[in-house]
């Protein structure tokens, strides 16, 4: 049964029931979280790739117990793709077994353009379901700007036109999350309809927090270190900073390993679970890893 998020009373409520499903929310977040579902508003997450804004989504969804949809944006995204296509092959099957009905063509039209033959994506599916999903539109500043235009109609009226059969309105409102790593600017257009918030990397305590949530075993001392060294590893010039999916990666892998603190060698055996780019290791295995360590006071 559907959580009632119209019984959430407040923001600390949503920081804890997302604590309790392992995500550690800030008081902005869960602020922001609190008036998108009491306006209905979509809300738009933007910061740097890895630091938890799909997993917000999915949270939510786990939180009032209902389905997450998502929708991936890449480049070249269309409408076919996101919202629906019609199943050609059981249309032209349907087509050669009315050749001898005695059916007017408008009645033959009407009937392969049914709902029958109506296969639904991400978009249309969230305006259709029997109860109101969690949608996530994932990375929309991967998409183009006309896709980008398209979804106005959608945040603005909940409803999807689809020229063979008209106007679809949502039966139910879905919550929508929009997220984006800001390769490129949105529109003002789009901002307008959206509630906002910036998700940046963690501050160290909390971190910590995520890290111990996700491996409650690991030592405190050994995720104090770790994250301090993925906190360093953030301020150099590489060519991706490891996000918080990575830290936690990490530290499992220091686990499997039976690693109990973090040393040249541990570092040196696990540091592509930090770090993806062959550049980005070679840079800090030239730095050399006991400056690393040095650099954030680890003995």
């Amino acid at each position: 049964m559907q959580f009632d998020h119209g019984a959430v009373s407040a923001p600390d409520f949503i920081s804890d029931q997302f604590d309790k499903l392992g995500y550690v929310v800030d008081e902005e977040l869960s602020t922001i979280l609190f008036l998108m579902l009491k306006l209905g508003k979509p809300l738009l997450l933007e910061g740097p790739p890895g630091v938890g804004k799909t997993e917000v989504a999915t949270s939510l969804a786990k939180f009032l117990n209902t389905e997450l949809l998502r929708l991936q944006c890449y480049e070249g995204l269309d409408v076919h793709s996101a919202v629906y296509e019609w199943n050609y092959q059981k249309q032209l099957l349907s087509i050669k077994i009315q050749e001898n009905m005695h059916r007017s063509e408008s009645e033959k039209e009407a009937h392969i353009f049914g709902e029958e033959f109506l296969l639904k994506r991400p978009l249309l599916k969230a305006i259709t379901s029997p109860q109101a999903p969690v949608l996530l539109i994932d990375e929309i500043d991967r998409a183009d700007e006309e896709f980008e235009a398209f979804l106005l109609e959608l945040l603005s009226a909940f409803q999807i036109s689809i020229p063979e059969m008209g106007t679809v309105k949502a039966l139910h409102k879905p919550l929508v999350i929009l997220t984006s790593n800001r390769t490129r600017e949105l529109s003002d257009a789009l901002k307008r309809r959206c509630l906002y918030h910036w998700v940046n990397y963690p501050d160290m305590e909390k971190e910590i927090r995520i890290v111990h949530k996700h491996l409650p075993d690991m030592q405190e001392q050994l995720i104090r270190e770790l994250v301090r060294v993925v906190h360093t590893l953030r301020e150099q010039k590489l060519d991706k900073s490891p996000g918080i999916a990575e830290t936690i990666d990490w530290a499992s892998a220091l686990l499997a390993l039976g690693y109990r603190e973090l040393t040249e060698e541990s570092i040196a055996k696990s540091l592509g679970c930090v770090l993806k780019s062959t550049d980005d290791i070679n840079s800090i295995k030239l730095q050399g890893i006991a400056s690393l360590l040095a650099a954030t006071k680890i003995n």
